[in-house]
């Protein structure tokens, strides 16, 4: 009698099939892998973005609010724009010297010693459309990067949109106490204009500098926010 042969191993189907489901498992963790390492990039854009940009709103709207402060109501205090060296020729327009729709020019005496001119107390922000950016410069100083770097520069996390054609929203809106929007009466330069200012709503609107990896889209953001010139109307 022969001995039972006890055959054991696998098949050449068997093997292929096995590899090919390996195959197919590996591509579906890869895939998975890719595409949650993109999303957290393009979280992680946004996230930056949006910090940057609530932090630049949060300070634009804390100086220009302080504009016009003079609490020792000190005559002719305010200064001309181009050195920071003379008295203002416009010395009604008190702490706002500089108002349209891209860019402002707020003075305070956050000392109160009675002089503008000191650390701070003249600032200028400008929207630099071809570079997508806002600038700010202290004491008519150089501009310096504030929102949205130099083009090509490093650590640029969004581009300024304000001025893009198909946007064409303005950075500054100015108000009277009334609510009436008065920004053209200032653009136009009607006498009186900038010194019924008594709110101004500043508007950003930004994209992310890199596309989203995973929709290769750059991410938009619009942010808001209105400030009250509490001392305008009373600076003298």
């Amino acid at each position: 009698m022969n001995p039972i042969k006890n055959h054991s191993g696998f098949t050449m189907v068997e093997v292929l099939f096995a590899l090919v489901t390996g195959l197919v498992v590996m591509g579906a963790v890869y895939t998975a892998m890719i595409t949650g390492q993109r999303s957290s990039v393009g979280i992680e854009q946004r996230v930056a973005a949006a910090q940057d940009v609530r932090a630049s709103l949060e300070v634009m709207s804390m100086e220009i609010g302080m504009a016009s402060f003079n609490p020792n109501f000190v005559p002719g205090v305010w200064l001309e724009t181009g050195a920071c060296a003379n008295p203002s020729a416009n010395q009604g327009f008190r702490g706002v010297q500089v108002a349209t729709a891209n860019a402002i020019t707020v003075e305070m005496d956050i000392n109160e010693n009675g002089v503008v001119g000191d650390p701070n107390e003249v600032i200028a922000y400008v929207y630099d459309i071809p570079n997508q950016r806002i600038t700010r410069s202290t004491n008519c100083g150089g501009a310096q990067p504030f929102l949205g770097e130099t083009v090509g520069t490093q650590g640029r996390s969004v581009r300024v949109l304000n001025g893009d054609p198909a946007i064409n929203i303005p950075v500054f809106r100015y108000f009277d106490g009334q609510g009436a929007d008065i920004t053209a009466n200032i653009t136009a330069g009607l006498p009186g204009a900038i010194q019924n200012i008594r709110r101004i709503e500043i508007a950003l609107v930004v994209e992310t500098e890199n596309a989203d990896p995973a929709t290769q889209q750059r991410r938009r953001l619009v942010y808001t926010n209105g400030v009250i010139l509490r001392n305008h109307a009373f600076a003298g």
